[in-house]
């Protein structure tokens, strides 16, 4: 680079029209000696420091400090070395090596260990260009600017003086003690403390990081909000939308549109439109399109509510879904009210909303039953005001089926065109073998309506029964055998002479146009 530097003499004063702008002559206001050599330096005037006499010159509210500088009075322009200092007003000071600055064109080249200081930052570079027109500065060698609690790197970067605004390009660092961000491209605001990305961005927190390819975040209040691709890990979570917010100060992080959260730790995920995640209380609420998914038995189970909320830490997570619960699994399907899931233990509770006084006394017993939680088991209906499940927490497979209040199985008959088997009774218990029901029972003041067939497949009776409880063995989550206990007081009726009003047990409702069977159905 040639060692120039352009310099606005006002011995006198003079105007010279520059872009639509007029410019005044540079003003030597002290030098310690003055010479010229028009062999070496036509045109220009030498000057050079004498004892503790500097060079001072001066243009537009600029001062500039050198030990030497060649000024050429008619280009208006100077260039100066050896210790420079531009002085711009009580709010910006330059120090570089060497400088250049024409007074036509009011820009400046500082080079050689350049150090830009303002009261709210320090910006370091080898090379910074300063157009004092458009009040900019920038640069194209790797830069460092620190400011009160952050250092910010890259290898390009403009500097708006007027707004206090940082554009940064390649490969841009921000450090600070209690994170780090990494960016192709973004705007900083001194003031503000606000970062604006526009590329690929990482932010590493003492707990937390964040990507995203558009967004801004608060450096200060260690905040923001991010879209593009944009994902958090988060208190063991990994959280993906179409647009996030955090707050770290709150322990809060929010997502809008598509969202996914991935529960690392128990292997589930949650998605939906609408979340919010609370670090401090374990939680994370969701919305609109709520949907749960955790795998058992090697099995993709499916949980939709119209709010789906998790609490606790990793090993002791509950699920909690509100209002219109559906699931779904590739052998079992269900529907409640609402939904109690604590994976640390393996029990899943299926709830009803609470009857109240005018609903007990006006409901029927078949639109009483319609509101209880129920379950299918291939082509078995089982229904009650509760019902538990417990998955095996060491081999993931269905382990025991709990139903309290009002149970009712029903089971199309697989030959009769409108005959349906029956039990009901108080409670029932159930236990699996390989994820399969192997075997349940029913207690207290049970009723059976079962369809009865010879060896060779023809319609014997219709056994009606009344017991204190009965177990029945199931195959392939189909009833295959039943056993009455405690006097079992019925009989086997021809089905010509049974009047089809009888055929059906208080509170039936056959509810098969409620089953989901593909993951579309959770969300009629």
């Amino acid at each position: 680079m040639k060692n120039k530097i352009y310099l606005f003499c006002i011995f006198q004063i003079y105007f010279y029209n520059i872009i639509g702008q007029e410019s005044k002559i540079i003003e030597i206001r002290q030098s310690g000696s003055f010479t010229k050599n028009e062999i070496l330096y036509p045109g220009a005037n030498i000057l050079l420091k004498k004892n503790k006499t500097r060079v001072h010159l001066f243009h537009e509210g600029a001062l500039i400090k050198s030990d030497k500088s060649y000024f050429y009075s008619k280009k208006n322009y100077f260039n100066a070395a050896g210790n420079v200092i531009f002085n711009q007003g009580d709010s910006l000071i330059m120090t570089s090596e060497y400088l250049e600055y024409d007074g036509q064109k009011k820009n400046a080249i500082a080079w050689g260990n350049v150090v830009l200081k303002r009261p709210d930052m320090t910006l370091k570079t080898d090379t910074l260009y300063l157009d004092r027109i458009k009040n900019i500065a920038f640069y194209k060698t790797p830069g460092k600017i620190i400011d009160s609690s952050s250092v910010l790197k890259s290898n390009q970067g403009i500097y708006n003086i007027k707004t206090k605004k940082y554009s940064f390009i390649n490969n841009v660092k921000i450090t600070n003690p209690e994170y780090k961000v990494n960016s192709s491209k973004l705007d900083y605001y001194t003031q503000e403390n606000k970062a604006y990305f526009f590329g690929p961005t990482k932010i590493i927190g003492k707990d937390y990081d964040i990507y995203c390819e558009n967004g801004y975040y608060n450096t200060k209040l260690q905040s923001g909000y991010f879209k593009k691709n944009a994902l958090i890990y988060y208190n063991q979570k990994k959280i993906e939308g179409d647009s996030l917010y955090f707050e770290n100060e709150r322990n809060y992080a929010s997502a809008t549109n598509k969202i996914t959260i991935t529960d690392t730790i128990n292997n589930s995920i949650i998605k939906g439109d609408y979340g919010e995640i609370f670090k401090a209380k374990d939680s994370a609420i969701i919305t609109r399109n709520a949907l749960a998914i955790s795998i058992i038995d090697n099995d993709s189970l499916y949980i939709h509510a119209d709010t789906l909320l998790t609490t606790g830490p990793a090993e002791k997570r509950f699920l909690t879904g509100y209002y219109n619960v559906k699931i779904l699994k590739s052998d079992i399907k269900g529907k409640s009210d609402s939904l109690f899931l604590n994976e640390s233990t393996g029990e899943m509770k299926l709830m009803m909303r609470p009857l109240n006084i005018k609903d007990q006394r006006r409901l029927s017993p078949e639109k009483k039953t319609l509101r209880n939680p129920i379950l299918w088991f291939e082509k078995s209906q089982m229904s009650g005001e509760i019902i538990h499940l417990i998955t095996d927490l060491k081999t993931r497979k269905l382990d025991s089926l709990y139903i309290f209040g009002n149970s009712f199985i029903i089971e199309k008959d697989s030959i009769s065109l409108d005959g349906y088997n029956q039990i009901k009774g108080k409670n029932l218990y159930g236990s699996f073998n390989e994820g399969l029901l192997k075997s349940i029972d029913v207690k207290k003041n049970t009723e059976v309506i079962y369809y009865m067939y010879s060896d060779k497949g023809d319609l014997v009776g219709i056994n009606k029964t009344i017991c204190s409880s009965l177990k029945m063995n199931m195959k392939e989550n189909k009833i295959e055998k039943i056993t009455f206990f405690t006097l079992p007081d019925g009989k086997v009726n021809p089905e010509k002479s049974m009047d089809k009003n009888l055929r059906k047990l208080d509170g039936f409702i056959w509810r098969i146009t409620e089953r989901p069977n593909v993951v579309n159905d959770l969300f009629n």
